[in-house]
């Protein structure tokens, strides 16, 4: 109640009070009137009402007792609905109270301003770091770096160092087992004292490990004339590349080292280290969760396809990512190497 609504009230109760004797004298006193019913006065929920003073003793005078109630001032909290006093008569008085209405935007009001998710998380500072350092003490992280693991060259896969002078154009080929040209540069002028192969093909595939190749130079000179020089044969082994896709690595699937029972049954294990030493140089490339292609060349399809399929399921789970995205390729290739080649990188 307001301090102004409070003080109508005092001053209502007041002009009662004065009224009644005048009231009283005019009217004519009423014969055996039946004392009214008490009743409570209406009350707030969850409001305590003031305490009423105790009813005087009765007198042994025929006067009627008085009556009276006590309302304090200046007591917080003390807020009346309806006020009900009984004497001769009962004077009820209700207070109107005015419909509470809050327009409030919580975005608009100083202060509320909530921030972003940055700064509500802040606020209540958890604790990042805590989790992944108990759960590092005991899971095994698959994709962790194996720097040690170092069974793949890097670079060029051959060298060749011609030793002709008098040059005024030059070609090297380099061919398979069969004669076939599987690579070829050229330039004018004297030739570099050294020219790397990077183990690529004129189509930008991989070559396969463990295959013998072999090389022949061409030299012309200012006249036409040409000199072919045959160099030895030479072997690739296990190597990677990188392209447009990323990381790629090939190598002989002997270099597996499956870990078989008595009957020739794959037991199973931990992947060798030349798998694991490919998920790592997977994992280092940029978007690490493309799908991945496993191709694998032997002399039969059901050896090239079982090979790949063990190869996808060992490789899976050091990967990043979903293990779904590995898949096999099985090619055929009557010239593969006993056991079979490997190249591994991502789907174009």
């Amino acid at each position: 109640m307001t301090p102004f609504v409070r003080t109508t009230a005092l001053f209502a109760l007041l002009g009662v009070a004065l009224a009644g004797p005048a009231m009283a004298a005019t009217k004519k006193p009423a014969a055996a009137k039946k004392p009214l019913p008490k009743t409570e006065p209406a009350r707030n929920p969850g409001v305590p009402l003031p305490d009423a003073a105790p009813a005087p003793a009765p007198s042994s005078k025929s006067a009627a007792p008085d009556s009276g109630y006590t309302i304090p001032a200046g007591q917080e909290g003390t807020v009346f609905r309806s006020l009900t006093v009984e004497g001769e008569d009962r004077v009820h008085f209700e207070f109107e109270r005015p419909e509470l209405k809050v327009d409030l935007d919580p975005h608009q009001a100083p202060g509320l301003d909530p921030g972003s998710a940055a700064d509500i998380l802040m606020r209540s500072g958890p604790d990042l770091v805590a989790p992944f350092q108990a759960l590092s003490r005991t899971a095994i992280e698959p994709c962790v770096s194996r720097p040690w693991l170092s069974q793949f060259a890097s670079g060029a896969v051959a060298r060749f160092r011609p030793e002709v002078t008098d040059v005024a154009r030059w070609r090297l080929l380099v061919a398979n087992a069969k004669g076939e040209t599987v690579a070829t540069m050229e330039g004018k002028g004297q030739p570099p004292k050294e020219i790397p192969w990077d183990g690529r093909a004129q189509d930008g595939s991989m070559v396969m490990p463990e295959m013998v190749y072999s090389y022949v130079f061409e030299a012309h000179d200012r006249a036409g004339n040409k000199r072919n020089f045959l160099g030895e044969g030479f072997r690739v082994s296990a190597y990677r590349t990188e392209d447009a896709t990323g990381p790629r690595l090939a190598f002989a699937a002997r270099r597996l080292a499956w870990t078989e029972d008595s009957g020739g049954r794959t037991l199973a294990a931990a992947a060798p280290p030349i798998l694991i030493e490919s998920a790592r140089w997977l994992n280092q490339a940029e978007r690490a969760t493309r799908p991945v292609l496993v191709t694998v060349s032997a002399r039969s399809y059901d050896q090239a396809q079982t090979l790949a399929t063990r190869i996808a399921a060992q490789l899976a789970p050091y990967l990043a990512g979903d293990p779904a995205r590995v898949r096999g390729k099985a090619v055929v290739q009557p010239d593969a190497p006993d056991g079979g080649t490997v190249a591994i990188g991502y789907a174009p």
